[in-house]
């Protein structure tokens, strides 16, 4: 038997009353950076619960496989291959994404590239790689998707973050620092499109395994009170939530998904 949400009374919108297992029946997500990691694990949680959700990313083969996990799983996916670079990329990815799904009803912002290094070993490309992804082309998908979201009266948008956005890290000035940036942005889109009916709101997640975090996530999980690093589904759940009615109130939020870490 499935579960079923209590009656909400939500000013401004009908009575529903939704299975969990479908709450996001009818939407379509526009998910970044999902051929794997937490991008992925946020595509299948979505779709999961109902969601038409559009993968992208770089790698062909793992964008089909991804897809095909989730229409094997009875879900409804297609992927987008995309080489995600400043304005113009960003812009030409939502476009694509509002053809393939008819509108983009959530966004989650998840691409990025997360390199370490003391300041003075970055150079300028590398500065301007790391801005370029992580900063810029979520500020320009905002720019393309949201007003259509706020002409219809609806719309969530979640943006990844990370636990060193928060405090302060050897090694960790580019990356933390665009991520801050991310922070200050989602606050920013919540107070311009929330009286629109668009939520924006960020996830901050601690060490996570994926393939990218290979070889440094223990280290840094060691210090934080759960002791362990995050599987990415314990991520996505996070962004789940978000972009679900049960976070009808929540706007301009950063919730932590860190095992504690800024707790100590």
């Amino acid at each position: 038997m499935h579960r079923v949400d209590r009656v909400r009374e939500v000013p401004g919108r009908e009575r529903q009353v939704r299975s969990v297992e479908q709450e996001l029946g009818g939407t379509t997500a526009l998910v970044t950076g999902a051929t794997s990691g937490i991008g992925r694990a946020t595509a299948y949680r979505l779709a999961e619960l109902g969601s038409h959700v559009i993968l992208t990313g770089r790698d062909l083969a793992r964008g089909e496989a991804a897809v095909a996990h989730i229409r094997g799983a009875g879900g409804k996916a297609d992927f987008i291959a995309a080489e995600l670079r400043g304005e113009a990329g960003a812009r030409e990815l939502a476009r694509a994404a509002v053809r393939v799904g008819g509108q983009v009803d959530i966004l989650v912002n998840n691409a990025g590239v997360y390199p370490f290094a003391a300041t003075q070993e970055v150079i300028g490309e590398q500065f301007d790689a790391v801005y370029d992804i992580n900063v810029r082309v979520p500020f320009f998908l905002v720019a393309e998707l949201a007003p259509a979201m706020a002409e219809r009266g609806r719309g969530a948008i979640v943006n990844l973050s990370t636990m060193v956005a928060d405090f302060g890290m050897p090694g960790a000035a580019l990356y933390g620092s665009s991520k801050a940036a991310i922070v200050l942005l989602t606050k920013a889109w919540a107070a311009e499109y929330g009286r629109a009916g668009v939520r924006v709101n960020a996830v901050s997640p601690g060490p996570t395994a994926t393939e990218g975090t290979a070889g440094f996530g223990d280290s840094l999980a060691g210090a934080a009170p759960a002791g362990r690093v995050a599987e990415p589904r314990e991520i996505a759940d996070a962004v789940a939530y978000l972009v679900s009615e049960r976070a009808s109130f929540v706007h301009g939020a950063v919730l932590p998904v860190d095992g504690g870490r800024l707790a100590v």
